[in-house]
């Protein structure tokens, strides 16, 4: 199978947070093999669903000490699927196009694995490794980290320096924010409760309903993006407090800016406290925190602020639910991040929802001066690529290892602005094999 024909299957294998990765992590697993590497696939269950890390070396025993290649095998949901004008309306369906390859995980970050194990299989076996290599495919990067996380708690590698799988434009990233997962939930009265069974009963109805378009964008750059949502809440605090919500809608996960939401409202009821005034009060809360986000700069970072996204909202039977993320930068002690996270939660005590924040990372730096940076850059200097090193505003694995004393720096072929997490995914076949001839070049000056 050749390399294009091994990109295409990749994209073609469902492994959004739905649907899990276990599919596309068998034939990862299989493709390794063929490729004469040794494969370890290290299964988890994780709600209800099997996940898989894909551990694959040229060496038949693991070493004591190793360079880890990592990237995660699993995407974001693709939404809408007519969005992807593209791929013919199927974000699975790879299309090439003016050098281009277009479709789920193209850029985010399928195919940087296949770029990956071309440079470890292009060694061989039989060799003289320093610092052996090891090849890892990790489940989860777009639900918490995961598989990162479970890599590490059972001690399946021994990793010095890594390299981390991220959509970079063929540049190193040397430091990158750590994010919080914050979850709200504003229940219904007992009065509303009652109210919306009766109406859903009804043959006519009062409501009135209403759709949002905005611009999809990886959370960690909300300015790049349009949120849908925003626009709902900032309609909705020019109604009346009076007003009942029927029904609010927006997004596909917390970690997009949405791009669509809806609302059904009913003017003409007589609720006492209605959920619409509570969430009004929490969202003005969050505006509020988003101007003293505006005091706290890092100018490493672009945007240099703290960011915070609204990316999902749901009606459920009892509540309603909204789901978001909150981007540090290195420069916020955990001091700050903690009382901006009690003041939140108080705002919604105050309106009787709950808070809650499901995941945190924190924000990591490898200093530009460290031998993993300095040997990178080199390489890319040697290329004739950039060899200044960047910073990232999003999250990654690189937040995980870099806590237990690994040297991290982010890598990967593709853009990330206007690109992931959009139905324009893309990414240069050129650029692919770029960064195949990086992660050869950095395997020749570290493990060999």
């Amino acid at each position: 199978m050749d390399f294009i024909e091994a990109c295409r299957q990749l994209i073609s294998i469902d492994s959004t947070p739905t649907h899990g990765n276990r599919d596309l992590a068998r034939w990862v697993a299989a493709f390794c093999r063929q490729k004469g590497l040794h494969v370890e696939e290290q299964e988890e269950v994780v709600g209800d669903l099997v996940q898989v890390n894909v551990i694959a070396r040229p060496t038949e025993e693991r070493p004591t000490a190793e360079m880890l290649l990592q990237t995660h095998l699993d995407t974001v949901d693709p939404g809408p699927f007519s969005l992807w004008t593209e791929t013919g309306a199927n974000p699975f369906d790879a299309h090439i196009i003016d050098g281009k390859i277009h479709g789920l995980g193209a850029a985010d970050v399928k195919l940087d694995f296949l770029c990956k194990l071309e440079a470890v299989a292009s060694f061989g076996k039989n060799r003289a490794w320093r610092l052996p290599p090891v090849l890892v495919g990790t489940f989860g990067e777009e639900s918490g980290m995961q598989g990162a996380l479970k890599l590490i708690r059972k001690n399946k590698v021994s990793a010095k320096m890594a390299l981390i799988g991220e959509p970079s434009d063929l540049q190193v990233i040397n430091a990158a924010k750590g994010f919080a997962s914050v979850e709200i939930r504003v229940p219904f009265s007992e009065e509303e409760t009652r109210y919306r069974q009766e109406h859903n009963l009804r043959e006519s109805t009062s409501t009135q309903s209403k759709l949002f378009r905005g611009k999809a964008a990886h959370s960690s750059t909300p300015h790049l993006g349009e949120s849908a949502i925003v626009k709902m809440l900032e309609y909705l605090m020019m109604l009346p407090d009076s007003v009942n919500i029927m029904e609010m809608d927006g997004g596909i996960n917390f970690n997009t800016v949405p791009s669509n939401a809806f609302l059904e409202i009913d003017m003409v009821t007589m609720i006492q406290n209605p959920i619409a005034k509570k969430i009004a009060n929490i969202y003005r809360a969050v505006k509020t925190l988003e101007l003293e986000f505006l005091d706290f700069k890092d100018d490493d970072f672009h945007p240099s602020t703290p960011t915070l996204n609204i990316g999902l909202v749901r009606t459920n039977e009892d509540d309603i639910q909204l789901s978001g993320t909150c981007r540090i930068p290195p420069i916020i002690t955990h001091e700050i991040y903690e009382g901006w996270m009690d003041r939140l939660r108080q705002v919604c005590e105050e309106n009787g929802a709950s808070f809650r924040v499901n995941d945190y990372k924190k924000p990591f730096r490898t200093e530009v001066n460290s031998i993993l940076v300095k040997g990178c850059l080199d390489e890319l200097r040697a290329m004739g690529l950039s060899d200044r090193p960047i910073t990232q505003a999003s999250t990654n694995e690189a937040s995980i290892f870099s806590r237990i004393g690994v040297d991290c720096v982010c890598f990967g072929p593709g853009r990330r602005e206007g690109n992931v997490h959009t139905p324009q995914e893309h990414v240069a076949l050129a650029d692919l094999e770029k960064a195949t001839q990086f992660y050869k070049r950095i395997i020749e000056r570290f493990c060999l």
